[in-house]
């Protein structure tokens, strides 16, 4: 590869991504709507300002000298779920996954990995999803990932250019925020959690394992044209998660053991359904079949990437009143 594009450069994913370009010699060019590195590491010689990305933004300069396109940037929520906030989604996710794809075409790109979601086969089930199994998202995020797949298949099928999507489940690892941090933090706090009775299945993928898949899908030739779906392979439950996690952090783990029932019943009398569910239920995918045609496979195990990301945490999140209290 000459250079590899990264859109969403400054995001979570994107700058362990260009960690992971760095330290195998490999050019990159960071695209990101504007600047502000501060939060995800040190600005990047060859970056390039887009602006605002919908289907409108040209990329034209950010390609120049490129022969790889990884697209991360993607609106991932709506700060008030409207009956028009799939315009939102679709803009972002979909009409400026056209307008890069499109333009990626005419300058003679290579290979095109777009970042999607394990979100398009729907909210989970007992049994691992796998890439045959038929799509059925169920909310705004889910559904414009799918067209925005649909719509780089498209364009990419009528040119030399090669598409690969990678289906991503929850990403963990240093700087992550949302409601793993959460997590974090309420386990680090010694919070009693009402999990204890929870018997569920759910997939996660360390950021190191996903930088190195993505470099994977790149550089191999099997993966053209191809959609994966990506984890670390070993799925666990909501009380062993919280377990790893105290034990990375230095404590014992609090489970209450609330019924199941009464979890989803409070999710949906407190509007936090969604919420509890992803707590509660399973949602596993089989990644079998990255592993068997590239020949990857993930380097960090679980315990590794959790290792990290409490070491991350306890060395730069921690709030001050908790210092001193590992071991609890």
């Amino acid at each position: 590869m000459s250079r590899v594009l990264v859109t969403g450069a400054n995001g979570f994913v994107g700058s362990h991504l260009l960690t992971a370009l760095a330290g195998r010699g490999l050019p990159a060019r960071a695209a990101v709507r504007m600047a502000g590195w501060e939060a995800s590491g040190p600005v990047p010689r060859d970056c390039c300002i887009v602006g605002t990305i919908d289907g409108s933004t040209d990329w034209r300069a950010a390609l120049e000298g490129c022969d790889a396109v990884v697209h991360l940037a993607a609106r991932v929520h709506v700060v008030r779920e409207r009956r028009d906030a799939y315009a939102e989604y679709r803009e972002t996710n979909v009409e400026a996954t056209r307008a890069l794809a499109q333009q990626s075409a005419a300058a003679g790109i290579r290979r095109f990995l777009l970042a999607s979601t394990v979100k398009v086969h729907g909210e989970g089930r007992p049994e691992p999803y796998a890439e045959t199994d038929a799509p059925a998202p169920r909310d705004g995020y889910a559904r414009s990932k799918l067209e925005a797949e649909r719509t780089l298949r498209e364009i990419a099928s009528g040119t030399s250019m090669e598409a690969t999507i990678l289906r991503i489940p929850l990403v963990y690892g240093p700087r992550v925020g949302g409601n793993f941090l959460k997590l974090m933090q309420a386990v680090d706090a010694g919070i009693p959690l009402p999990f204890g009775s929870v018997e569920n299945r759910r997939s996660l993928i360390y950021v190191g394992n996903l930088a190195d898949a993505i470099l994977a899908c790149l550089a191999h030739p099997a993966a053209a044209q191809r959609t994966f779906l990506v984890s670390d392979g070993d799925d666990i439950s909501t009380p062993e998660l919280v377990r790893r996690l105290a034990r990375a952090l230095g404590h014992r783990p609090r489970l209450l053991p609330v019924p199941v029932a009464l979890l989803r019943a409070a999710g949906v009398l407190s509007g936090r359904r969604a919420t509890i569910e992803r707590m509660v239920g399973s949602f596993s995918v089989d990644s079998g079949a990255i592993r068997a045609t590239l020949g990857w496979a993930p380097t960090f195990t679980v315990e590794a990437g959790l290792a990290r990301t409490a070491a991350w945490y306890l060395d730069t999140r921690r709030p001050p009143g908790l210092q001193g209290a590992r071991g609890s």
